[in-house]
């Protein structure tokens, strides 16, 4: 499974099962060095480095996949996240705090948020308390590499923008569920429309005493 807004593809041999682990996390890393997705990629490659990542971000933009989302990648030194995790490498400054580009970042957003979507992740937490992000308490699905090593890693730059990605991705992923019904109910929305009783559009939308009266009508109840 790998995202359709990949630009560029060398999959690296440094990866492991996920040994049935569900992904419901988001782990973003910065990769230490402005380079493009294929430099990152290209770099992964090489099985002596024993690392890897399912995605890379150029400083351009691009984006490029090193591991298929159905893989464990080798990126936060700690196999439990990174069996649960999807996790994506960011070209950035070789120094504090690692900034990233404005390129780098939108293309980030658009990249968790297309993860999400396609792995039925709801919503994005973010805590800036370690203890929750490792223990995922109250919901957290984002981690970072500095949980799990000594490392800075994802840099005070992207460290400090968690809680603003996780506010973008999920007013993108609301919008996208708002016009789509809840699994539990898409069935029985998908007979109702098929019958006329509603018209196929706003399924998370309130329902008002009038259009309540036409609903009625329409299933023979008045």
């Amino acid at each position: 499974m790998i995202s359709t807004l990949v630009t560029y593809k060398n999959l690296s041999p440094n990866k492991g099962d996920r040994n049935g682990s569900k992904i419901d996390t988001i782990t973003i890393h910065c990769y230490v060095g402005q380079v493009t997705a294929k430099q990152g990629c290209d770099y992964f490659i090489n099985p002596n480095i024993k690392a890897s990542s399912n995605y890379v971000i150029g400083y351009d933009g691009s984006i490029g996949c090193s591991v298929d989302e159905q893989y464990r990648s080798w990126c936060s030194s700690n196999s439990l996240n990174d069996s649960r995790a999807v996790t994506i490498e960011v070209a950035s400054d070789t120094k504090e705090p690692y900034s990233v580009t404005d390129k780098a970042y939108e293309a980030l957003i658009n990249l968790v948020t297309d993860i999400c979507k396609r792995n039925n992740i709801t919503k994005l937490v973010w805590s800036t308390d370690k203890n929750k992000r490792v223990k995922h308490l109250n919901g957290c699905n984002m981690t970072v590499h500095r949980d799990y090593a000594n490392k800075s890693c994802p840099g005070t730059y992207l460290y400090n923008k968690m809680s603003d990605i996780a506010n973008q991705v999920n007013l993108r992923i609301s919008t996208v569920n708002s016009n789509e019904p809840s699994e539990w109910a898409k069935e029985s929305w998908i007979k109702a429309c098929d019958k006329n009783i509603f018209d196929g559009t706003n399924p998370k939308s309130n329902v008002t005493r009038e259009m309540l009266a036409v609903i009625l009508e329409r299933c023979g109840l008045l």
